[in-house]
């Protein structure tokens, strides 16, 4: 009985990760995209890869936050969905585009700053000259993507993940053409280089915020969520218990994301060359994290469930359901990575220096996955259980009391370059899932079902 519960539970999870998942990798694989035909452009291909590993570090080191604050609104609709209440789901989702247009204004202020601050980081005059221009754009793209986070979280907690996923996916395809008539030029139209990159992702984010608002609001299907409006609850409730939950949980990812955007500086320090490689092999690691954090997404998404319904034992199923999963899928990509690294290495770059460092980092990428997957699907159960306090200052302590300075004195001080780099990067994976997976069974353990709920 035990087992074939957890076996449906598996499956469910599958079920609702799958497109959630090839969602996650369709807005990864735009990145992917700019970085394969960035670094295969006939002029300054490694300083354009390092200008925009650097810019999109900064941008997702600080629109993380937002990013994943609207990412916990998921597992309160399907708890809102599962308890019956329609309106609820409705009022969420305004609620969560308020949100949204809210930290957007933040983060672009914030992009704004370090823009204007950019030599603090201590890189080159070729790699500032290329990095600004395209940071300005993908920073013009926050409210887009912040906008279809939010709207997402609507389908998503629903359980109709497809809808986004396929959004998602015609937006990849159009990135990847228009990056290639605007990188390269075509016709009339001039070869932009870099900045055709960024004008194409912003053209793409566009696509998709625009597409998916007009797939809920025109559907029948969405009609009862959106009717009316609840009245017991009290003016701004619903933002404030978002940013409640969601700032620290956004604050979880950006403490992860910007230790590896302080990789990138560090990079920059040793040589062009160990940051282009560093931004190839992160590139690949990255492919797989955002699968995980599909997994995670669905794993959150029943946990909520599981609360609605009341179901301690549930939560327990959904939360072993996901973690296995993570195990298997992550073992399958290290040993995928590790095994094909140098074919995949050269798919990103042909220059020789590049690769030869690069080959060496996808080792410890694949050495990392396991542990990177367990300690991103064991946030995403934790956002379920809204438990975000502890969480955080697990994530404080591994990234930036282990990761980073175990990176400075091993890649810098140590002189061990890259690689040392990189060694601290997989002590910070490993400590944080350690903690977390046990936070979650801890949180579990004592968790009072009824005392989750909206006030």
């Amino acid at each position: 009985m035990v087992l074939a519960t957890f076996s449906q539970k598996v499956f469910k999870t599958v079920k609702l990760a799958l497109p959630i998942i090839i969602g996650q990798l369709g807005i990864m694989l735009m990145g992917l995209a700019d970085t394969i035909q960035v670094g295969r452009m006939k002029f300054l291909a490694a300083e354009s890869l390092g200008a925009s590993g650097m810019a999109g570090s900064i941008f997702f080191t600080i629109a993380v936050v937002g990013l994943i604050c609207m990412n916990i609104v998921s597992p309160m609709m399907s708890k809102a969905a599962a308890e019956g209440d329609l309106p609820e789901c409705g009022n969420l989702l305004r609620a969560s585009l308020r949100v949204a247009l809210f930290l957007a204004v933040i983060t672009i202020v914030i992009l704004g700053i370090i823009g204007l601050n950019y030599d603090l980081f201590g890189q080159t005059a070729i790699n500032k000259k290329l990095t600004l221009p395209f940071l300005a754009l993908i920073t013009a793209s926050v409210i887009p993507i912040f906008i279809f986070s939010a709207l997402k979280t609507l389908t998503d907690g629903l359980q109709k993940p497809r809808i986004a996923m396929t959004i998602t996916l015609i937006a990849l395809l159009l990135n990847v053409l228009w990056n290639s008539i605007l990188i390269n030029g075509y016709g009339p139209i001039p070869a932009l280089g870099l900045m055709g990159a960024g004008i194409a992702t912003l053209m793409a984010r566009i696509f998709m915020a625009a597409s998916l608002a007009i797939y809920i609001f025109t559907r029948k299907e969405f009609k009862p969520y959106l009717a009316k409006v609840h009245e017991h609850h009290t003016p701004w409730i619903l933002e404030k218990t978002i940013l409640r939950v969601g700032v620290p949980s956004g604050f979880q990812g950006f403490f992860e994301i910007a230790t590896f955007g302080m990789a990138v500086v560090m990079m920059g320090w040793i040589s062009i060359t160990s940051q282009a490689a560093h931004i190839v092999a992160i590139n690949m690691a990255s492919l797989t994290y955002m699968a995980a954090t599909g997994i995670a997404a669905a794993g959150g998404i029943l946990v909520g469930e599981d609360i609605g319904n009341k179901s301690k034992p549930g939560i327990y199923v959904s939360g072993n359901a996901a973690l296995f999963l993570s195990l298997v899928f992550m073992g399958i990509c290290a040993l995928v990575m590790f095994f094909g690294r140098e074919f995949f290495v050269t798919s990103y770059t042909k220059e020789i220096a590049v690769v030869t460092i690069a080959v060496q980092l996808v080792i410890w990428g694949a050495v990392f996955q396991l542990f990177d997957g367990v300690q991103a699907v064991s946030l995403g159960l934790l956002r379920g259980l809204q438990d975000v306090k502890i969480p955080t200052f697990i994530t404080i302590f591994s990234y930036w009391g282990v990761g980073i300075p175990l990176s400075y004195y091993l890649g810098i001080y140590e002189g061990q370059g890259a690689e040392g780099i990189w060694i601290g990067l997989t002590a910070s994976l490993i400590c944080s899932s350690i903690l977390l997976t046990w936070r979650f069974y801890v949180r579990t353990n004592g968790i009072d079902l009824d005392a989750l709920k909206v006030e």
